[in-house]
This record gives C-alpha cells, structure tokens and sequence, in this order.
C-alpha cells in the first residue's frame, strides 16, 4: 500500500517537472497546518492576489496526515510551500524530499538548534511544536516574511511592515500570558495531555509537561503507559488533565479512569489545541487566538 502511494507521489511529480507550461500562473501559497497559513496570511494582509490555503484543517493530526492526490496537485502548483518542518509533518517527509525543483521552506529549522528541546536519544529529533514558545514562533515568523518576499518582490515593503506589526502581537501577547500564568501557584503547573506537545510552553512559562504519547501521535501507548501516568496524577495531587482537539479523548480518558481505579479523582480540565486551530469563527481560529484560549483554560482548571 505504501509503495503504491509513493509511485502516485512519483508519478505526479515527474509529470509537474516534465509540463512546467501546465502549472498554474496565479499567485498561490500551499501551507501544510493551519497555524502556518495564518502566519502566512497575517504578513500577507491586503494582498487578495495571493491565496493562501492550508492542507490541513481544524482538528487535523498533522504527525498522521497523508498527503491526497489532490493535495499533491495544489502543492505542485503553488509558487511557495511552506510547512513546519522538524518532522512535525510525519508522513509527508518523504514527499517534500522528492519535490526539489519547488520553492519551499522548513519554517520552524530557521529556529537555532541550541534553542531547539531534543526529547529523545536522537541528536536530530527535535520536538517540533516550537509555536507554543511565542519568542521562537517569532522566528520562524520572520523566516516566513523573509521567504515571501524573495518570492513577491515588489510587495516586500507591505509584508515587511505586516511582519513589525505581527510579531509586535506576538510580543504583547507573550507579556499578557507570562502574568496570567502566576495566577497558577508554582507546585500546581503540572501539565498533564494526550501527547507531549507543550514541552515549549512548559519550558517558557514554568509547567512541568506529562503526556501519554511522545511528541509524536504516531507514538502508540499502552496499558503500562495509562497506568503510569495515572500512578503520578494521583500521587502529585493534580486537580485536572487534559483532552486535545486533535487526538480522541479516549487516550486520557483511560488515565481519568485509571486513577479513580486508584481511590482518587482527576478532573477533566477541558480542550486544548495542540496540532491544529480551532474553527475559523471560534476564539481558537487563528494562532494568537488558539495560544491565549489554551493558556486561559490551563489556568482556569489548575489555580
């Protein structure tokens, strides 16, 4: 099944390289995740020539997402791809490998490797949800801008004032969080989610990270898993953990479960958005939006 899509991808690559005169002219930026493609969108302000689309929608898994054909076709065509990078998109590595002749960028690899957390024994397996540390999303934010307007010169003034004012947000907005949290006593942030998506923000605001998965959805976990992790919740005392929008709330659930099984309880502390945004016209439909409502409900639950 695997080489069957692989010769697809291979197929349609070799056909774009071979017919240049049958891709499309129009001005078309194809970003892998939401959270991307509003950054994209937001240094792209008040330029309606250029579409900006996202492969990816609300509650979509990006470490599990496999590419359609059709996804194959808009990032053929597109003038720029940008996705995450540090293997955040799983499997679609091998695609972005085989599309060399594209104009594309690893947004998040602009980030410095001394700033990057290895969660693993592997020297290159970078966590990759660098977006909840708002001071490195700034970075990769820049490398976007800097990428957009290599590719549209003649609009690199207006993209370079969209940046000021954009990372100018980011900045306000790590301020605001950065005194929400004290509302939070230092022994109460513990931060327990389906997968270890939050290291960064753990790291920046002073939460200690648990999740049931790796940093990776792809990641299974089992019984042992569940049963550990609910063996800490209990023995910490924690009031609440925590479901993803992204991952089925049967995987903390079962730890909700299990430590009841141990003579306590844990609440559910709500929603949070690891992987993807919320829905457009939610207050987690963009990305400043999606890190304030998950710093909002991580607080409200643990103070």
């Amino acid at each position: 099944m695997k080489q069957g899509y692989f010769a697809i991808i291979a197929t349609l690559l070799l056909g774009a390289c071979s017919l240049p005169s049958q891709r499309s002219t129009s001005n078309k930026v194809v970003c892998t995740t939401g959270i991307i493609a509003d950054a994209v969108q937001e240094l792209l302000k008040g330029q309606d020539s250029i579409r900006v689309s996202a492969l990816m929608g609300p509650g979509v898994d990006p470490h599990l997402y496999k590419a359609s054909q059709g996804d194959i076709k808009k990032l053929m065509d597109a003038d720029l791809i940008i996705y995450n990078g540090l293997h955040l998109e799983g499997k679609m590595n091998e695609l972005f490998g085989k599309m060399q002749q594209h104009n594309k960028l690893a947004a998040a690899e602009a980030i410095p490797k001394e700033r990057l957390i290895n969660s693993s024994n592997f020297a290159s397996a970078y966590d990759p949800h660098v977006w909840f540390d708002l001071e490195l999303w700034a970075i990769a934010v820049a490398a976007m801008a800097d990428k957009l307007q290599e590719q549209y010169p003649a609009l690199a003034s207006k993209i370079g004032e969209n940046e000021e004012s954009y990372l100018k947000e980011i900045n306000n907005l790590h301020d605001t969080l950065s005194k929400i949290v004290l509302q939070v006593a230092q022994k109460q942030r513990v931060l327990i989610t389906a997968h270890d998506a939050f290291e960064y923000f753990g790291r920046q605001y002073g939460f200690q990270v648990r999740g049931l998965q790796g940093i990776s959805t792809s990641s299974e976990y089992g019984i042992r898993d569940v049963s550990n992790l609910a063996q800490f919740v209990h023995q910490q005392g924690i009031k609440a953990i925590f479901i993803e929008s992204s991952i089925p709330k049967r995987a903390i659930k079962a730890v909700q479960a299990a430590v009841q099984e141990l003579g306590g309880s844990v609440n559910l502390g709500g929603e949070l958005y690891s992987d993807a945004l919320g829905s457009a016209d939610g207050p987690a439909g963009t990305y400043l939006g999606m890190v304030r409502t998950n710093t909002n409900t991580i607080v409200e639950a643990l103070k």
